[in-house]
């Protein structure tokens, strides 16, 4: 049995490494290759390329890279017609996998793709395309399975592979223990996302917003995990300009363990805010792109809410604060009230708990069951 897996971001790389997992406890003797981050190599995915080519974000950032991009998707559509996989499997990325995947179930391939596009939230009728391209479309919430019916496509929810992997507790003294942060005093968490792209434009504001904070809280310490060593010196510039007297922990990757060790978490609209609800951490959630690419987002999406928890939670409980509003005069006010009031945490992570036992679902596994009966095996 073999298997080509393509990731296109950190989050894609998360999925994939548990995914390969799964499929090599039903597979033993499979051979797992394709585009693939650190969780997919460790799992043992056999690297043709890295998502680093692929983590690109927005339409005015991507434009530069539109060449390399596609002829990258060229080489893969090349490689997997000639080695013939048994089945393909794209993670996240749709706009680049599903163009590839469309390709190869043509030549006669079967095709999955893992996490379906947000179809409710914007541009429904993909859903057409995405039928073309994919056998199967494995769903990480709930709601989205309903979004297929009707449409030539199977579309399973399978939970949120993130669900069991965060499952274990893990105190905040711990946390702090292994970041060795002051056990005493409180402590903020700062994610300004994991590409190049998002720290252009959110670095500063977070900066000047924990600025803002130690003004009113002397005692607070601030603790940045760094998804790349490329990104630090942009984070740094930034701190270097707004804040260079506050108390930072800067560390490369280690995300969770900051959000453990936190009382409160600003974070970068992503994959982070969905980890953050697992943990049990109230955040506050802001983003920023570029003027062309938010003006066209705005035309297009059909939500009033963009962070995960605000989805799947009853009511909207997170703080979101987008584009203009990505200042310090909104972040600020935000975090303090969470830092300094119970009940405005306690709105937060009483819908938490429901959440985390929904999504709870051995999603790596009802995956790879998926994937199999798929391909008759």
């Amino acid at each position: 049995m073999r298997f080509a897996l393509i990731a296109g971001e950190a989050s894609g790389d998360l999925l994939g490494g548990a995914l390969v997992h799964a499929l090599r406890n039903r597979f033993p003797e499979a051979t797992f290759y394709g585009v693939t981050g650190p969780r997919m190599r460790e799992a043992g995915c056999d690297s043709v390329d890295t998502i680093d080519r692929l983590s690109v974000m927005g339409l005015a950032e991507v434009l530069p890279k539109l060449p390399d991009i596609l002829r990258m998707r060229g080489e893969l559509l090349r490689r997997f017609e000639a080695d013939r996989p048994d089945c393909v499997i794209g993670i996240d990325a749709p706009d680049f996998n599903l163009a590839l995947e469309q390709r190869l179930r043509e030549s006669g391939l079967p095709t999955v793709h893992v996490v379906s596009p947000s179809i409710w939230a914007w541009k429904a009728g993909r859903v057409k395309k995405i039928a073309r391209a994919a056998n199967l479309v494995l769903c990480l919430f709930p709601f989205e399975p309903r979004y297929y019916e009707g449409h030539p496509v199977k579309a399973e929810y399978i939970g949120h592979p993130l669900a069991e992997e965060l499952a274990e507790p893990v105190s905040r003294e711990d946390a702090r223990r292994l970041l060795d942060l002051p056990q005493a005093d409180p402590c903020v968490a700062i994610l300004p996302g994991s590409r190049g792209g998002e720290l252009k434009y959110l670095a500063e504001p977070f900066v000047q917003t924990a600025a803002w904070l130690a003004q009113r809280r002397p005692e607070l310490s601030f603790v940045v995990p760094l998804a790349k060593p490329s990104l630090r010196p942009l984070f740094e510039q930034a701190i270097a300009a707004h804040a260079p007297q506050l108390r930072w922990k800067l560390v490369d990757g280690r995300s969770r363990e900051a959000m453990r060790a936190a009382d409160v978490v600003l974070l970068a609209s992503g994959t982070a805010t969905l980890e953050c609800l697992l943990l049990d951490r109230p955040m506050v959630v802001s983003y920023r792109a570029s003027a062309l690419t938010a003006w066209l987002v705005r035309k297009l999406i059909k939500i009033d809410r963009v962070s995960l928890p605000n989805l799947l939670c009853q009511e909207p409980v997170v703080p979101e604060y987008l584009q203009e509003e990505a200042d310090v005069a909104h972040l600020g006010p935000a975090v303090l009230e969470l830092l300094d009031q119970p009940a405005a945490r306690a709105r937060q992570t009483g819908q938490f708990a429901a959440v985390r036992q929904e999504l709870r679902r051995g999603a790596a596994d009802s995956a790879a069951a998926a994937i199999a009966r798929l391909i008759g095996r």
